[in-house]
């Protein structure tokens, strides 16, 4: 892909306290790179938010601020990479969530900076919060041990991805991850957290339409995209418009403003 330019998302929707309330829907709100709030009828979660904090210039407005969200059920966490174990966001989520979920590394770090206790999973485990039945996937992004930057070797279990099933539908949120085989021969999810860029140590452009056509049926909402001014690093540049000519059912790319509310629907 050709990353000279970078693709923009729409102009940011701003949300406060209503995008917490109950309702009879479950509705996601992109919150810009790859977090997302979801709300499945008065539950709410954070995936992955990075509020503050970034270690780069910007691209649009978040649509929230973090002192200004009333309450969590839970926050989940996919990996420590700095664009979605964000430090400061989490520093002020601490009183205000009632759990943390996230592989077993990651939740000994959450413990270890905050002091708190957070739920380390293995892969494929499987856990609830309220009608929410959440399960991790596996993920394969072990950037790390390619840098002399860490004193750790990383494995393949301190990175997922998250498959959450609603009363309303299934997200499937792959996670940073190259393709793996057993990604291709998952359920048919409602809606997939789409990660689309061109980074090796991510899905790969052709992988994501593979990925993609897949499931012809799932909702495409777009992340780990149009986020940070960062042109010359492709992790984060993925432009939609080369999607579009090569999806089955284009219509389903759902290419939402940060904080655009979108609503979760089964598919069968």
């Amino acid at each position: 892909m050709n990353n000279k330019k970078q693709a923009i998302p729409p102009q940011t929707i701003f949300f406060g306290a209503e995008a917490f309330q109950k309702s009879e829907k479950t509705i996601i709100r992109w919150l810009g790179n790859s977090g997302i709030l979801l709300n499945s009828r008065g539950t709410c979660l954070m995936v992955d938010p990075v509020l503050e904090g970034f270690d780069l210039p910007l691209l649009i407005d978040l649509p929230i601020k973090t002192e200004d969200i009333p309450s969590l059920d839970a926050v989940l966490i996919t990996h420590s990479d700095n664009d979605h174990f964000s430090l400061p966001t989490l520093d002020k989520l601490t009183t205000k969530t009632k759990a943390f979920h996230s592989p077993e590394y990651v939740a000994e770090l959450i413990t270890e900076h905050f002091g708190i206790e957070a739920s380390g999973h293995p892969i494929y485990d499987t856990f609830m919060i309220d009608n929410l039945t959440i399960s991790l996937t596996k993920a394969h992004h072990l950037w790390q041990n390619e840098t002399n930057k860490f004193d750790r070797i990383f494995k393949i279990e301190d990175y997922c991805g998250f498959w959450i099933e609603t009363l309303d539908g299934s997200l499937w949120i792959p996670g940073d991850s190259r393709l793996l085989p057993e990604q291709l021969e998952m359920p048919q999810p409602d809606a997939i957290l789409f990660d689309f860029n061109d980074n090796s140590w991510h899905i790969g452009f052709e992988n994501a339409i593979k990925l993609a056509n897949t499931y012809p049926n799932a909702d495409l909402i777009l992340s780990h995209w149009g986020t940070v001014d960062a042109p010359h690093i492709d992790a984060f540049n993925g432009d939609p418009e080369e999607l579009y000519p090569r999806i089955i059912n284009p219509e389903r790319i759902r290419l939402v403003a940060a904080g655009e509310p979108f609503e979760l629907h089964s598919s069968l």
